[in-house]
């Protein structure tokens, strides 16, 4: 399959070892600098991989409608109009946004799914996230996807970390905590804690390029797809 990989930053890096693995070939990059560069392409490739910033969006958008190339997006911290606009692209083409690509974290989700009900009556939720030092906001978009599966009516209040006095667990919250540090990919832990014991589930990424795998991964899923809009869930699960 050929592709348009469009970002620089921490999946860029591992785009080439990647494509090198699946036996799919990248045939442009796009960054910053050359984002310009679409206006000019015709389509070169079976599908469009995403993980630049909110920035670019306009552009791609043009580029996917008007090439009729199913997008896959991994881009994070869109607001709500940019996120409307990033789904009209689903009227023209396929396409499958998601905060996170890992297949583990997707099975991850559908097992806080089954299981939440059967636990939250008795046992209390915690979870914590361990990222690299220079992530630029907590939570990140996984633990809300993760947060969504076991609490997906809200029901729960979120308190992010806890510092003071007075802080007496409430029944019906869910504790959020924040890990930074060096060049941790990310790991992901949702504690239950029950009287005189405690289940937990935890995934763990080397390397980001796991993320990079998963998307090639739901191109290849999506890429003869009618348009319309995908997510890894219905893919895998045949939800």
């Amino acid at each position: 399959m050929r592709l348009i990989f469009i970002g620089q930053g921490r999946m860029g890096k591992y785009s080439a070892s990647a494509v090198e693995e699946t036996g799919d070939e990248i045939v442009e990059i796009i960054t910053r600098k050359n984002i310009s560069n679409l206006k000019k392409m015709g389509k070169i490739a079976d599908a469009v991989i995403d993980f630049s910033s909110p920035s670019a969006l306009p552009e791609i958008v043009e580029y996917v409608c008007r090439t009729k190339t199913p997008l896959i997006s991994g881009t994070t911290q869109y607001t709500k109009e940019e996120m409307d606009l990033l789904y009209s692209v689903s009227e023209e083409v396929p396409m499958l946004w998601s905060a996170n690509f890992s297949i583990g974290i997707a099975v991850f989700c559908k097992t806080l799914q089954t299981i939440a009900d059967s636990l939250k009556p008795t046992f209390e939720i915690e979870l914590t996230e361990a990222l690299y030092r220079q992530k630029t906001y907590a939570p990140s978009d996984t633990s809300l996807m993760l947060l969504n599966a076991v609490d997906p009516d809200c029901k729960y209040t979120k308190v992010y970390g806890r510092q003071g006095t007075q802080l007496q667990r409430k029944r019906n919250e869910i504790g959020v905590h924040s890990l930074r540090g060096s060049n941790v990919a990310s790991i992901y832990t949702m504690h239950f804690f029950g009287i005189d014991e405690e289940f937990e589930i935890t995934h763990r990424a080397a390397t980001p390029r796991i993320f990079v795998l998963g998307a090639i991964n739901m191109a290849h899923h999506i890429v003869e797809k009618p348009k319309g809009i995908y997510t890894i869930e219905e893919l895998l699960f045949k939800q």
